[in-house]
């Protein structure tokens, strides 16, 4: 008679419930991501603005035909190669030309009970 090899049924049914429990356990690790990605693309957001305005500042003031002007955070948007989507809103303020403001982005993609539900960047007003 021929030995038979292979698993037996109850070495499947135990590897079956190991990979149940090892999925159960990492499964809250990923629950969250959406959010963690809708924040990280808040703050990416953010970071471009400040780099739009930085820009801007500095060709606008080598040619004042050049770049766009800035009197409140939401001119920065202009600033920008293309405009943000209807899931970003810049809280509108006031900056003086010359002078730098903190401004605040708000993304609608993150809850209001996120620590991080708005993101400031800096603009400088210039005429």
């Amino acid at each position: 008679m021929k030995q038979q090899s292979g698993f037996t049924l109850i070495e499947l049914v135990m590897v079956i419930v190991i990979l149940g429990i090892l999925a159960a356990t990492a499964m809250p690790q990923f629950v969250n991501m959406k959010e963690e990605a809708a924040i990280a693309a808040l703050e990416g957001v953010a970071g471009g603005l400040n780099s739009a305005n930085s820009i801007n500042y500095a060709v606008r003031n080598l040619n004042a035909a050049s770049g766009v002007a800035i009197a409140d955070c939401t001119d920065v948007e202009n600033a920008l190669a293309t405009p943000l989507g209807a899931e970003f809103a810049i809280t509108a303020s006031a900056i003086v030309a010359g002078n730098t403001g903190t401004c605040t982005i708000t993304s609608t993609e993150v809850t209001a009970t996120s620590a991080s539900s708005s993101v400031s960047f800096i603009a400088t007003g210039i005429n």
